[in-house]
């Protein structure tokens, strides 16, 4: 076997009767298309070609055909002529409405997708070929495509709600689920991880819960969560349960965090000391940490929802200064909106300088609030008419390329900020630079882009400018790596059915929907001239018809000029 490394290893050549070896009407195809392309073969096929129709003429009898296709159309009524082109605008228009759902279903145009699937392979097209499998990518490639996994990741929303005090409050009024199957089954799959580990068999309670997690069944999962208290009154996980479904208010579940706090605490501090003993109490650790943080984290939201800012705040710091090694769970992000909601602009810029760095990853709320700071400096007096006078500031430069590193990032988030787009609660993940974190980001961050003076104002002037400085297509980014491709289809499975995903970079409509629109229009007012001047649009008909069958006559003839007269009668004799 040939090594990877090696760069391109030759095909083996296979033999005449193998099953990958192209069958005869391959073999042909691939000899037309060659002789296809020499001009002296292209002007003998023409030739031979009119030599067959000539010499077919008799047994085809072409010239009584083309008489008799004359008489038949001159002997058509006007209304043949309405029924045919009512008809004929009646399936263009099916077509084009086929068309138009097929691209917005699944952003290609069908007829378009068939001819290149199925007619293009027997007309002599390229076909792509499979990867040799000696090849291998260059260092470059494998980078981006590394990069653009990574970005179609799905993360955990950093400042998701509650279920039971906010998503399910929604559904209550609206009538409509926020959220959709797949987040919640992420959402499930999360907690599978966080909150349960291999030792659970060794406490009832736990066994309980850990079948309360996989439960889809909101009652069920609420009716396990008191049977776990039953068997373990300092069951942690079933109080956060209760606290995320069960409560209905933010108050009703700060209560239950609390309880679910003080076991925890317990809990964590037994694991500790069994800590050194074996792997599965290293599990066991890794969970009771787990539930700890969450718990802390969660108690730090719901004094952030009752208004206890500066209380928020300090449980966040004491988080992520005992808990250093969990900056993945992203808690700067709850501590970024806390900060701008007590207006502490110097704090959110300390955590930006140690959090907006070039090695780690970038998010929405990271670009924007950066793009905020700056643009807060200059904001209450920009005017575009004077910037156009006297040209940007050296600060103003600053917060404009502010704005559009953090378009670049994320291109949705603007129309949710100046309102042009309407918002909805955000989901529990989100995609990085999709539509889910324009949502989930301006959901909690417009009141803060509101609260300083020229911010929106300063960002609508601005913010289209961005896509100048980057190419299209796509294929390289101005700060960032190329947008990922990947966006929409995961944007549509986390954000609900009556949302109106943003879509970037906007598809263009495909030749065929032109095409189709163009040939149903069409159609359509030869059917309203034909149904209102029948008698002008017949002698229109058959004048057309007489110009296609024209070029037929016209060989004919010429034929017949340079034929004896003698053999000419007796050919039309035969």
């Amino acid at each position: 076997m040939a090594d990877s490394g090696s760069g391109e290893a030759a095909p083996a050549a296979q033999p005449q009767g193998s099953p990958g070896a192209p069958g005869w009407w391959e073999r042909l195809r691939r000899r037309g298309a060659g002789l296809a392309a020499v001009p002296w073969a292209r002007a003998l096929g023409l030739l031979a070609a009119l030599g067959l129709l000539y010499w077919l003429r008799v047994p085809l009898r072409l010239r009584d055909n083309l008489a008799a296709v004359t008489v038949f159309l001159s002997t058509l009524t006007p209304k043949f002529y309405v029924a045919l082109t009512g008809t004929s605008s009646l399936i263009s228009g099916l077509i084009f409405i086929f068309e138009w759902w097929y691209f917005q279903k699944y952003g290609t145009s069908f007829i378009e997708q068939v001819s290149v699937s199925h007619l293009r392979p027997l007309i002599g097209g390229v076909e792509n070929s499979p990867p040799v499998p000696g090849f291998s990518a260059s260092n470059g490639e494998n980078e981006t495509n590394r990069q653009s996994l990574s970005e179609c990741k799905v993360w955990r929303n950093p400042l998701n709600l509650f279920r039971g005090a906010e998503y399910s409050r929604y559904t209550w009024v609206t009538g409509k689920e926020p959220l959709t199957y797949y987040d919640m089954n992420l959402s499930a799959q999360d907690h599978q991880t966080f909150f349960t580990c291999d030792t659970d068999s060794l406490q009832p309670s736990d066994t309980v819960m850990q079948k309360a997690w996989r439960e889809r069944n909101p009652q069920a999962r609420i009716k396990a969560a008191y049977q776990a208290l039953e068997l373990n009154n300092d069951c942690a996980t079933a109080y956060v349960l209760l606290a995320e479904e069960e409560a209905t208010t933010i108050i009703d579940a700060e209560k239950y965090f609390k309880q679910a706090l003080k076991a925890g605490e317990t809990v964590y501090r037994k694991s500790q000391h069994c800590h050194p003993q074996n792997s599965q109490h290293e599990a066991q650790l890794r969970r009771d940490t787990n539930v700890l943080v969450y718990v802390k984290r969660r108690l730090a939201m719901c004094a952030r929802k009752l208004g206890r800012i500066k209380e928020a705040v300090k449980m966040m710091r004491d988080l992520m200064k005992e808990f250093p090694l969990l900056s993945m769970l992203n808690i700067h992000e709850n501590l970024l909106e806390a900060l701008l909601e007590l207006q502490a602009y110097a704090d959110v810029q300390a955590v930006l300088a140690k959090y907006d760095d070039i090695s780690l990853p970038k998010s929405a709320a990271i670009c924007y609030t950066a793009a905020l700071l700056k643009a807060r400096a200059v904001s209450d007096r920009f005017s575009p008419e004077t910037a156009s006078r006297r040209g940007l500031s050296t600060a103003e430069i600053n917060a404009v390329e502010a704005i559009h590193r953090a378009v670049e990032f994320n291109p949705h988030v603007p129309k949710y900020l100046l309102e042009m787009k309407s918002l909805i609660l955000p989901p529990e993940h989100i995609l990085k630079r999709g539509d889910s974190e324009a949502v989930a980001y301006a959901f909690f961050h417009l009141q803060h882009w509101k609260r300083i003076e020229g911010a929106l104002n300063l960002l609508h002037c601005t913010w289209e400018g961005t896509f100048r400085m980057i190419p299209y297509p796509l294929e390289k980014g101005h700060l960032f790596y190329p947008y990922p491709s990947c966006t929409e289809t995961a944007d549509r499975e986390l954000l609900p059915t009556f949302h109106d995903v943003s879509v970037y970079p906007q598809k263009e409509l495909p030749f065929f929907i032109h095409f189709t629109a163009g040939l149903c229009s069409f159609s359509a007012m030869l059917a309203v001239l034909t149904h209102q001047f029948p008698e002008l649009m017949v002698i229109f008909a058959k004048a057309f018809f007489g110009m296609l069958l024209s070029p037929f006559s016209f060989i004919m003839e010429k034929i017949k000029r340079f034929m004896p007269s003698s053999l000419w009668h007796q050919l039309t004799q035969i």
